[in-house]
């Protein structure tokens, strides 16, 4: 909040901002419990924690990361499956259905090649579930040259940083509101995903800046 009052040109200090936002009854909306998603009890091969928990990368297309939530509708359950370049925490991939398939992943895994074409050697970190360790998926990683990296089992730490994403859209997004249908809550998804998160909201991971404003500065 004092970051985006500063930019347009109110000079304030943090102490001023929070003292002002308990007066007006401005609270930070918590996240709530995890809920695993992982389907791991499956026969498919497992690949190595290559990422190591180390989210930070020194240019684009070197780690992404990849993961699916959830969110409740009146129609009933909508999947969000997200990917992250590490970089910039900037989406650069995303789909959504009605089913928590390998589908879903791997239309969100095509939209992020299409959309940056990553060089062979670029880290995909996911977790064990069926949707990441089935054969399709992986014939795709592997065409691309991707270096496949798994979290642990049971262990969401190993994959935090969409983690982190998934809890800050539901804060910011999915618990504010009851959605009556799928497509309402898909058309919300995809105007905070491309007009706020990654234009605008920003990251203490990047020095205040957003997702694409970082990516600039270092281009």
């Amino acid at each position: 909040m004092t970051e985006e009052l500063k930019e347009v040109g109110v000079d304030v200090g943090h102490r001023r901002v929070g003292r002002l936002m308990r007066e007006n009854g401005i609270v930070v909306e918590r996240t709530r419990k995890f809920k695993a998603t992982t389907d791991s009890n499956h026969m498919f091969n497992i690949a190595p924690n290559l990422l190591d928990r180390d989210f930070t990368a020194d240019r684009p297309n070197q780690k992404w990361a990849g993961d699916i939530s959830y969110v409740w509708t009146r129609e009933g359950w909508l999947y969000l499956a997200v990917i992250l370049d590490l970089h910039s925490r900037r989406v650069i991939g995303w789909a959504v259905s009605d089913r928590m398939k390998r589908d879903l992943a791997i239309r969100a895994l095509k939209m992020a090649i299409a959309l940056r074409s990553p060089p062979k050697g670029c880290i995909f970190h996911s977790d064990r579930g069926s949707q990441y360790c089935s054969h399709d998926y992986q014939k795709i990683l592997r065409e691309r040259g991707f270096k496949v990296s798994m979290s642990g089992k049971g262990n969401c730490y190993d994959n935090a940083a969409v983690e982190t994403f998934f809890k800050t859209i539901k804060a910011e997004l999915i618990w504010r509101r009851h959605w009556e249908t799928r497509r309402q809550a898909e058309t919300a998804i995809f105007q905070y995903i491309n007009g706020f998160c990654n234009p605008r909201r920003r990251h203490s991971a990047l020095g205040g800046k957003s997702p694409l404003a970082f990516e600039r500065q270092v281009a």
